[in-house]
């Protein structure tokens, strides 16, 4: 059974960091690509960034791109997004999904508040 299980949110003041994690179990992590995704209150799923099996390729929505980093560790078979000079309207669930273009199963997210 393919489980992902995100950590990492919290509350955090604008200009601020966190570092999200996803650990991963029942597939072949290394074999799939993964994505970050968010839902803000009241707002449908807004796909955050993804990365290729091999870390090879990655890729960043333009309201995140230069602020968020992701990476994998696939010995650990972990996904992680590290956020930086978090804004307002970053404040959202945060799920992990497999997947590239089509996402497959996702976990069951992490909340990430910015707020002063």
């Amino acid at each position: 059974e393919v489980q992902l299980v995100e950590s990492g949110g919290g509350l955090v003041q604008p200009g601020g960091s966190l570092r999200l994690s996803c650990a991963a179990s029942g597939f072949t992590f290394s074999n799939n690509a993964m994505s970050w995704v968010r839902q803000a209150p009241g707002k449908g799923l807004e796909w955050v960034s993804r990365i290729s099996g091999r870390s090879f390729m990655t890729s960043y929505a333009d309201s995140v791109k230069g602020r968020f980093t992701i990476s994998r560790d696939n010995a650990k078979n972990t996904l992680y997004l590290q956020m930086n000079s978090l804004k307002p309207e970053d404040t959202a669930v945060y799920y992990c999904a497999t997947g590239w273009n089509e996402l497959g199963t996702k976990g069951q997210g992490t909340q990430v508040t910015v707020s002063s």
